[in-house]
């Protein structure tokens, strides 16, 4: 037999893997997009409500809700006071309680379907009727705080709503978009529940506009800008979940007027939708601002040890940093904290005022302090020599009494010790008088009768000090073994 002088084997074992790994390749990608289109399928059962919505009913409701008189009018008016107590109070939970009875989301709905779905009738309806609920709140939180004794106490709850930031946005925002999805769903029966997310933007900065009517004007400003921005964002997610949902836009027969209503109805559209997002992005930038500065001052300015801070100014309009500190600052400090702020984004173009107080360096705080410690110390000095002073002349002041009362031959008993021993027995004693009085009674014959004068705290009644009076001339009479003492008024 013949050799055979070609061997094809390793060219045939590599050719079977490649197809192999090739295989593989095509089994893995057809496997990923299995797992891609199921996991697509799932995320769009699980966060797609359009299939799940009812479109008359849902208008139809929304409508129903927009009127505001009658039982509406009354609970509105009870859940405003309810709410203002709980902002005077500073009670978050009473704050809750009102917003589960208070209907404010009809008229709100109302705007942002109206100018969904292109009917201008409804718009107007919910304008006119948003108007009354803003009236009918106002003068409700303004009796309260005007009236109610300590309703002028500004508290924290009240605070807060004086001056809106994104959150409040954010909260208006998606507590709109959560009530609106819960009264477009199916089978669901609107419930008041529904309406605390819209009432925690709303009934709180309505109340504190109240309470701003009567204490503050600027207060009534700041709560009343909070709940247009507010109202605003409320209408403009009903708006867009309802142009998610393709709610269908109102016909009219006449062309001309639908078109005349479209183009009103898209205009307010704008109206409502530009101050929102210019609001927004206005909230944004102010935040950014905020936190860039808090971190510049925090990582860079604070622990630095070798700055004393007394306070630090921002000036958002002129973009400028106040920095004030205690103590010399060195122009080393000085042109480091230039270069640092630019590496923060929002506030690289800021312009840095540092100011520092030359005459209150760290060495001359210490000189200062030593000074005030000697001075200290010899005011101690000057205070224990006086002391000394004034008991050494107590003493002598003693001494006098008791020589003048020793040569007074009427004086049986010492004066001092007699009016400390009758404030000892009578507390409410405020002033004691004892002497010696001539007197006569046929205007011959003299006698010597003891005259004391008294005085007693004056809380005292009359009928009291009169007992006390008694007590007193009782004990003196056994103190001095006389006869009778005299009181002399």
């Amino acid at each position: 037999m013949e050799e055979n002088k070609f061997n094809f084997s390793e060219e045939e074992t590599t050719d079977k893997k490649e197809h192999n790994v090739e295989q593989s390749k095509q089994e893995v990608k057809k496997d990923a997009q299995g797992l891609f289109a199921s996991i697509s399928k799932f995320l769009s059962e699980l966060l797609d409500f359009r299939d799940d919505t009812d479109r008359v009913a849902t208008i139809e409701a929304i409508k129903n809700d927009i009127p505001f008189k009658g039982a509406t009018a009354w609970i509105l008016i009870c859940s405003i006071f309810v709410a203002s107590i709980g902002l005077n109070a500073d009670s978050t939970a009473v704050v809750i309680g009102a917003m589960l009875i208070s209907p404010l989301m009809g008229p709100i709905l109302g705007v942002g379907l109206s100018i969904a779905i292109n009917d201008i009738d409804t718009l107007k309806k919910s304008l006119i009727n948003l108007a009354t609920m803003i009236v009918l709140s106002l003068l409700a939180a303004f009796l309260f705080f005007k009236f109610f004794p300590t309703a002028d106490i500004m508290t924290n709850e009240l605070f807060g709503r004086t001056k809106p930031d994104v959150r409040d946005v954010l909260i208006a925002f998606f507590g709109g978009a959560a009530l609106i999805i819960a009264r477009t769903k199916k089978g669901t029966i609107a419930s008041v529940i529904f309406g605390v997310a819209i009432a925690t933007a709303l009934m709180p900065p309505l109340c504190t506009a109240g309470y701003g009517l009567a204490h503050d004007f600027d207060i009534f400003l700041g709560a009343m800008y909070l709940f247009t921005i507010n109202t605003i964002f409320i209408a403009l997610a009903t708006f867009v979940v309802l142009k998610i949902l393709r709610f269908p836009m109102l016909r009219y027969a006449n062309s001309k007027k639908r078109k005349r209503i479209a183009q009103l109805a898209s205009f307010i559209a704008i109206l409502v939708m530009a101050p929102a997002i210019w609001t927004f992005v206005k909230f944004i930038r102010q935040s950014g601002l905020e936190s860039d500065y808090n971190n510049f001052m925090k990582i860079e300015v604070e622990p630095n040890d070798e700055l004393w801070l007394q306070k630090g100014t921002p000036n958002w309009d002129d973009k400028t940093i106040t920095l004030y500190f205690n103590g010399e600052v060195s122009e080393a400090t000085v042109a480091d904290l230039n270069n640092e702020v630019k590496n923060y984004e929002k506030i690289k173009d800021f312009t840095l005022n540092i100011k520092g107080n030359k005459n209150r360096s760290l060495d001359k705080i210490s000189d200062a302090y030593d000074r005030a410690i000697r001075d200290l110390d010899n005011k101690d000095y000057i205070i224990t020599r006086l002391q000394d002073q004034i008991e050494e002349l107590q003493s002598n002041i003693t001494n006098l009494n008791r020589q003048i009362e020793s040569k007074n031959s009427n004086t049986q008993v010492s004066f001092s010790n007699l009016a400390r021993d009758a404030k000892v027995r009578f507390k409410d004693l405020e002033y004691f008088g004892y002497s010696k009085m001539l007197e006569s009674k046929d205007f011959i014959n003299i006698d010597t009768v003891s005259v004391i004068r008294l005085q007693w705290n004056t809380s005292m009644t009359d009928s009291i000090k009169l007992a006390k009076e008694n007590d007193l001339k009782e004990w003196l009479v056994k103190e001095l073994k006389e006869d009778a003492v005299y009181v002399l008024k």
